[in-house]
Parts: structure tokens; sequence; C-alpha cells
């Protein structure tokens, strides 16, 4: 295959896609495991774990690039990974009781930790990459290299996006979709087939596979989403008459703001908000909400649960500082929560505990194009709760997130079209 022919660009741009998108777990246990180690040693860990997780990925993506070649395995590859795709949209169980594991305390054991997950958790994007490859160890190597280092040391930045732009993780299910047609279709037995098929027929597989991978996955959450939704409302509906509707009619008794604290900078305004209030109105409790999003499963599995929180805490209070420092020099008092969940369904539940009056949440300033791509934390919250909320706008958001985001998803895409129909 031409290094620099089409296929081989594209090919190597849907293997990066696919590590960046089932390689970030892996990412997290590498940072979590270093934690345990003597400070003079995290960073080697960290380096050279990072090398055995390329060793061990490559080898294993190696072996079943040759596996492959193996008649019937092509045809089993390829539904293993549509099934992969589909899983890849459904929601995460999150951190549960997986048992504990053990703690590595010393530069081998966190090695040997990093190692085995690497093997365990990577079966299925060594499948993937595998099938994209084409059977090019180049391609395999290749994508690797320009991969893993992204994902270890952007992971967080990595999760982050995708869990604010939930568009990507579809785009990821459909290069997945599109290498299983593409590994199903290069099966001889089947290739034979269709070898005098109409281009049509073949156009026709590849909609119909990464269309109803797509589609199930929507529906799904929709129907989750709805279930969710429906169970909100039958509990609303047995509460008490007295309990439901915020607590503005509590008489003299002090009024309650919770105030969800993030990593963003427009939490300032937020603050500032209940400030502005506080000095009209001292009469008030002030409450800081910082939620954490659950680890995946497969983490939980390598990682103690003490280990874990730690990481939730030292996050969280990396996220508290500023709101913190804000609110005690204007003398004002506070009580911080942390929490661990889903933000927007935390953020509700959390206002309901406390009986507050109202929740106040900053929210940036973006275009009707960022929103449309966008996961909103925002509005969620306003569908969840009966409760109040002040909505204070915060900064523009970048250069990058207006324009470079919604470039990013659109060529993502036009590359996916033009893959399938390639």
């Amino acid at each position: 295959m031409d290094i620099f022919s089409t296929q081989f660009l594209s090919s190597l741009v849907a293997i990066v896609i696919i590590d960046l998108m089932l390689a970030g777990d892996n990412a997290i246990v590498i940072a979590l495991a270093a934690r345990n180690v003597p400070a003079h040693l995290q960073k080697k860990v960290i380096g050279w774990g990072t090398v055995g997780a390329v060793a061990v990925r490559s080898a294993m993506t190696l072996v079943v690039v040759w596996l492959l070649q193996i008649p019937g395995l092509m045809l089993v590859g390829g539904l293993l990974l549509i099934w992969i795709a589909y899983k890849l949209l459904l929601p995460d169980e999150g951190e549960g009781a997986h048992g504990e594991a053990v703690k590595p305390t010393s530069f081998w054991a966190a090695m040997r930790t990093i190692i085995i997950a690497d093997a365990v958790m990577g079966l299925d994007n060594v499948l993937a990459v595998a099938g994209a490859a084409h059977g090019s160890y180049v391609l395999v190597v290749l994508g690797l290299l320009i991969s893993i280092p992204i994902v270890v040391w952007g992971s967080q930045w990595l999760l982050k996006w995708v869990e604010r732009y939930p568009i990507i993780v579809y785009i990821g299910a459909g290069v997945l979709a599109l290498t299983a047609v593409k590994m199903i279709l290069a099966e001889p037995v089947i290739k034979e087939s269709f070898v005098s098929s109409e281009p049509f027929l073949i156009a026709f597989i590849y909609l119909a596979t990464i269309g109803g991978v797509l589609l199930g996955g929507f529906i799904h959450n929709h129907r989750h989403l709805e279930s969710r939704i429906t169970a909100r409302i039958a509990a609303l509906k047995a509460r008490p008459p007295e309990d439901s509707g915020s607590n503005s009619t509590k008489g003299n008794e002090m009024k309650k703001i919770l105030v969800p604290v993030g990593d963003a900078r427009n939490t300032d305004f937020a603050i500032r908000r209940v400030i502005n209030e506080f000095m009209n109105d001292p009469a008030m409790e002030v409450h800081l909400l910082n939620v954490q999003m659950p680890l995946s499963r497969h983490v939980s599995q390598f990682v103690r649960q003490k280990n874990r929180d730690d990481f939730h805490r030292e996050r969280a209070e990396i996220a508290l500082v500023p709101a913190r420092k804000l609110l005690q020099q204007h003398s004002i008092p506070f009580t911080e929560h942390i929490r661990l969940g889903d933000r927007a369904q935390t953020i509700a539940d959390e206002a309901k505990r406390l009986q507050c009056d109202h929740i106040v949440m900053s929210t940036a300033r973006k275009n009707s194009l960022t929103r449309m791509l966008e996961s909103s934390t925002t509005n969620r919250v306003l569908e969840l709760t009966t409760i109040p909320v002040e909505l204070v706008a915060g900064d523009e958001i970048s250069k990058l997130e207006k324009f470079g985001v919604p470039a990013g998803i659109g060529t993502a895409l036009a590359l996916l079209v033009a893959a399938a129909v390639d």
C-alpha cells in the first residue's frame, strides 16, 4: 500500500480515531498507577508505562493482523466490531463494586498493573486497529505511535471534549462500523460473491450498517433518557404537596443557594453573582457543589476504591480553589459538597436534598452551531429540576471552540463519508 495513497491516509486517520476513542481508559490507569509509587519514580512509571503500553498494543495488533488472514476470521472480527461500535454508544456503567485491585507501591508493581490492564482492556482496540490496517504492519505501528502518546498525555483533555460533544462518540462509532463492513467484505468468500455486485448494493450495505449502529445507539440512549424522565415525573407526582417547588415560603429561615462549581473559569461569574446577592441580603447559606464524573468500569477493575476516591477528591479540590478564595475574600461562609455521578442529575438531586431556594449557574456565551453540537449541562439541569435556576452569562468561548470544533467534526464526518464511498 502506497503511503501517499488516499487509502493509506484514510486508514491512518481511522486508526488514530479508533485509538483515541478506545484507549482513554488505559491512560487513566497509567496515571492512577503512578500515583502510588514514590514521587521520584512517578515520571519514570508514566514514561516506561507508556512505552510498555505501546509495545504490548503493537505486539497484540500485529498478531491479530496475522490471525485475520485465516479464512473466516475477517467475518467474525467484522461482526464483533459492529457490536463493539454499538456498545461504544451506550452509557457506561461507571464505577462499581469490582473488588479491590492490588495497590502498586513499587515501580515494578505499577508497571505490572499497567501492562496487564493494557492487555485486558485493549482487545477491542486491537481488533479495530487490525481491521482498519488492511494487513499493513506499517499502518499499525504508525497509528499507535501517533495516537497512544496523545491519549496518555492528553487523556483528561480528550475525555472532557468527548463528554462535552457526544457527537464525537458517534463519529468514533461510525468509524468502527465502517471498519467492520470493510472487514466483512474483505473476507474471501464474501468478496467473491460481491465482486460482480452493483456498486449501489455495496453502498447500501455500508449505509445500512453504519446507519443501523448509529440509529440503534441513538434510539437506545433516547429511550434511556425517556425512562429517567418518566421516573422523575412519577417521583414528583408521588411527592407530598408541601415538599414540591422551591422553599421560598420557609418564613424567616435562611435562604439556601446552590452553586455548581466546575473547572471552567465561567464559574467565577456565578460566584460573583452570589457575592452581590449576599451583600444585599446576608441571610443566606451558600453551598458549593463539585460533581466528578465516575471512571469507567474498566478502570475500576485495576484501581482500588480508595485510590479512585483520592483521585476524585484531588480533582474536586483543584476545581473548588478559585470559588473558595473569592468567597473567603468577602468573608462569606459556605459549605462544600463533592459528589460522584452524572453532573446534571447530581446537581438537581443535591439541590432537592439541601432544600435550596435556587441554583446559580454560569453559562458560556456560544453560537447556535456550538450549542447544537454540545451536550449542555445547564439545559439538562433546567429539564430535571423544579427549583428555580438563575443563569449568569460568562465569557465568550474561544475561537478554537467556536470554529475549530465544528470544523473538526465536519472534517471527520466528511472523511467518514469519503472512506465509505471509496
